[in-house]
Order: structure tokens, then sequence, then C-alpha cells
């Protein structure tokens, strides 16, 4: 069986939880630290190897990112649930960029620390994001799909990567093939 090889770019804000995500699922340990990891993966009943890119959400890596972009399948824009400024940037922020360089490259709105929703909290600190928002914010930017995931407890990631791998596989949302890099 041939395999199929599929680009997934992940991005979102600085500390929002997307190296430790890709890090979980690729089957190493918890870490903050993540470089761009291939791995294999069964979709429906085919051989697909993933290569997952992370890149930095710090505004000094904003030009190294845009490197990121070119022939990328799926793009994750993630956002922490307990940070109600990163869920804010993906619209303002993360898809005009997206959408910029891949404008017809299916996007999946990850909500990650799904575990910290349920932590008390001081009365100076700020509520976590509701599921209804990051519901909202998905319709509003026309992602593929909203899932909500905890790289620490592990709780939804396996699904997310079947969902993207799924996208990949189905393939742009046009008869364009490659991100667009100016």
């Amino acid at each position: 069986m041939a395999t199929i090889r599929k680009k997934l770019v992940v991005v979102g804000d600085s500390s929002c939880g997307k190296s430790c995500l890709l890090t979980v699922f690729s089957g190493h340990q918890f870490s903050e630290l993540f470089e761009n990891y291939t791995t294999n993966v069964q979709i429906e009943g085919k051989k697909v190897e993933l290569a997952l890119w992370d890149t930095s959400g710090k505004r000094e890596y904003d030009r190294l990112r845009l490197l990121s972009y070119p022939n990328a399948d799926v793009i994750l824009l993630c956002y922490s649930i307990d940070n109600t400024e990163s869920l804010a940037n993906i619209s303002e922020k993360w898809v005009p960029e997206v959408k910029l360089y891949c404008p017809n490259t299916p996007m999946i709105l990850i909500g990650n620390k799904k575990d910290t929703r349920n932590v008390e909290r001081s009365q100076k600190e700020q509520e976590p994001v509701k599921l209804e928002d990051g519901k909202a914010m998905a319709e509003k930017i026309n992602a593929l799909a909203y899932t909500e995931c905890s790289a620490k407890t592990k709780e939804g990631v396996r699904g997310l990567f079947e969902t993207a791998s799924r996208a990949a596989l189905r393939g742009k949302n046009t008869t364009k093939n490659e991100c667009l890099l100016q």
C-alpha cells in the first residue's frame, strides 16, 4: 500500500499549547518544545504520513512562519481555553494570515488546554472560554471543524488528528493545489 503524504501546519498565539499538542500526538513525552515531525496514521484504509509543522506565535517570527505555509493540506488554528485573548486573535490575526497565504486550505479550530476549564480561579483570573464561544468562532471563520482537547490528559487529541487527516485526504476547497507565498 502506497503512503500518502500530507502536511498539517499548526498556528496560534505563543503559549496556547501548540507544541504540547503535537508532542503528545506524535507519541513523545509532554514537553514545551516541538520541532517539525512526521508520523504515520491509518485513515479510511489508507496509510497517511503526516508532516506536522509547528510554528511560533511570537511576532518576531512572523516572517519565518510564512515559510511553513506552502503546500499545507490543513491548517490547525489553536487557541488556549484559559486565555480569551488567544481566541480573539484567531479572527484578528491568524485567519487573515492563513487566508492570505493559503486561501483554499481547510481550517480546523482547536481549543487547547481543555483541562483548565474546570480549575478553580482567583477573582483576578479571567474566566475560561466557553464551549459556545469556540463554536461561534468556528462558524464565524468558516472552519471545517471545531474541537477541544487537552495535551495534558490526552482527551480529544486522537480524534482531532483523525479529523485533520480526513480533511487532508479530501483536499482543498477549490482546484488550486498550493498555498500562496507572496
